[in-house]
C-alpha cells in the first residue's frame, strides 16, 4: 500500500537540507522546508541572518510575530535591545550569526483583530528543525555559541539544561557533533517583559561579557 502521509508527519527537515551550496543554498530550501506542521500557519520561514565568518552564532528560540511578516530573526523589540546588550559588552552585533532554533512562528491567535501571541515550539519540533541548525553552524562554524533563554537551552543542552543555574559560565559542549564552546543567557524578551527592565538588562550584558572575554 502506498503511504499518503505528508513530508511534516515525519517531524524532520533532514530531507528538504541540501548538502552543498554554503548559506545561499540553505536559506532557499529552508523556506520550501515542510519538515513539521509549524510552516501551515506561519507567513514564511525565517532562517539565520549574518556574517557568515562570524565568531559568535547567537541562537534564540523561534521567530517572533515581526520577524515571522519581515523574513529575518531579531528585528523586532528583543532584537534590538539585544544588539544593545551585545555592542555593550563588547561584541560587533553585525559581526554575529544569529538564528533559532525552530525557523516558523508558533502562535495562538486571540482578542480583537485576532492578535497573534507566541506560543512556546514543543521539544518535538525543535527535534524536527535541528538539521538546519547543525547545517547552519557547519557552514559559519563559530568559535563560540551563545543561547538565548530557556527554551533553546533546553534544545541544545537537554532537557536538564536550567538557564537560571547555568547563565553566564563558559562551557564546553558537544552541538550537533560539533565540540564548541557555550554561554547561555536569558532571551532578551525576558528583559523587555521583567518589572525591573534594567537590572534584567545588566544582567544580560554581564553574561554576554563572558563570551566577550572568551574571545579575547
Amino acid at each position: 500500500m502506498v503511504s499518503t502521509k505528508a513530508p511534516e508527519d515525519a517531524y524532520t527537515a533532514e530531507p528538504f537540507v541540501p548538502e552543498h551550496g554554503g548559506l545561499p543554498a540553505l536559506r532557499k530550501a529552508a523556506a520550501e522546508c515542510r519538515g513539521c506542521p509549524l510552516h501551515r500557519d506561519a507567513t514564511q520561514t525565517v532562517f539565520g541572518n549574518g556574517d557568515t565568518d562570524a565568531r559568535v552564532l547567537i541562537v534564540g528560540e523561534q521567530p517572533g510575530d515581526q520577524e515571522d511578516r519581515q523574513g529575518k530573526p531579531f528585528v523586532g523589540p528583543a532584537g534590538r535591545l539585544l544588539d544593545r546588550a551585545l555592542a555593550e559588552a563588547g561584541i560587533d552585533p553585525g559581526q554575529t550569526y544569529v538564528t533559532n532554533t525552530v525557523k516558523h512562528f508558533k502562535f495562538t491567535s486571540s482578542g480583537p483583530g485576532k492578535r497573534r501571541i507566541h506560543k512556546a515550539p514543543s521539544l518535538r519540533e525543535m527535534t524536527a528543525c535541528g538539521p538546519w541548525l547543525a547545517a547552519e553552524l557547519a557552514v559559519v562554524d563559530p568559535e563560540l555559541i551563545v543561547i538565548l533563554g530557556a527554551t533553546a537551552g533546553k534544545a541544545l543542552l537537554g532537557s536538564s539544561f536550567r538557564v537560571t543555574q547555568q547563565r553566564g559560565m563558559l562551557l564546553e559542549e558537544e552541538i550537533h557533533g560539533r565540540q564548541t564552546r557555550v554561554v547561555a543567557t536569558i532571551h532578551p524578551s525576558a528583559a523587555l517583559r521583567a518589572d525591573d527592565r534594567e537590572a534584567v538588562y545588566q544582567g544580560l550584558v554581564s553574561d554576554l561579557k563572558v563570551a566577550a572575554r572568551a574571545l579575547d
